[in-house]
């Protein structure tokens, strides 16, 4: 299903983002498909627990901007899959878990943030590379990592476009899991089936409550982006920095 693998077994719907001779760069149909599944996923009985993980070693770079003249193809139907991804894993009932293997970036990163757990390998590191291309941060990211981190370092995730390897990320309290290569695996079974066999309806309800807390503003922030992603899109600054990133170089803004 256009690059998406699901896999349902007792209870765990296991969404694998599946591209992985491009590092699982979410296409506009994975992005479409991914949200379909899991705003389905509340009416569902079979499904206690939803995965969100990537094949191949790698979680996902983003949406997928390869190619020429990327910036007359990404436009805000992208922004709308986007928001449409991060509000359905923040409103599911049902927890939302992501498991990340190397490079969660872009829009990935976003959506992994937005899970209700995040098991990340030793191997893992999130990066929001907006900056890199003339764009802002997108998909809640800008309520998200702040919410997790505070200002100052999602200020320096987002400005500068770091990587924050998965033991700064634990440490830093932006996930809730880190487990060594051994161990990653079994770390995941065991959330998942610990999340599979709990109260589902405490579960949403707790869901709901931390949310609430937490995120009150997720969603004036989702239109802020859109809005901020909107007008940078007809840039030329973004049309170099997608240029540049096409080119393997590195790109000249101008402020334009």
């Amino acid at each position: 299903m256009a690059d998406l693998d699901l896999h349902l077994a007792d209870g765990v719907l296991r969404l694998t983002l599946d591209r992985p001779d491009v590092l699982n760069a979410m296409s506009a149909e994975m992005a479409l498909a991914l949200a379909e599944e899991v705003e389905r996923a509340p009416s569902r009985d079979d499904v206690r627990v939803v995965v969100l993980t990537g094949a191949g070693g790698s979680f996902s770079t983003g949406a997928d901007i390869g190619g020429d003249e990327a910036h007359e193809r990404f436009d805000v139907r992208s922004m709308d899959v986007a928001n449409r991804i991060v509000r359905a894993i923040v409103g599911c009932d049902r927890p939302v878990v992501a498991a990340v293997e190397g490079i969660a970036a872009g829009v990935a990163c976003s959506a992994a943030l937005a899970c209700d757990l995040v098991v990340a390998h030793e191997s893992a590191a999130f990066l929001l590379p907006f900056a890199r291309i003339g764009f802002m941060p997108d998909g809640g990211a800008t309520a998200t990592v702040a919410a997790a981190v505070g200002r100052a370092r999602a200020m320096r995730m987002a400005l500068l476009a770091e990587p924050l390897p998965a033991p700064e990320a634990h440490a830093a309290g932006l996930v809730s899991h880190l487990a060594g290569a051994a161990e990653y695996d079994d770390v995941v079974a065991t959330v998942v089936r610990r999340l599979a066999a709990g109260p589902p309806l405490a579960q949403a309800a707790t869901k709901r409550a931390v949310n609430a807390a937490t995120l009150p503003h997720l969603d004036a922030a989702l239109e802020r982006e859109r809005t901020g992603q909107t007008i940078l899109m007809r840039t030329a600054d973004v049309a170099e920095g997608m240029r540049a990133f096409s080119e393997k170089r590195r790109p000249v803004f101008r402020g334009e």
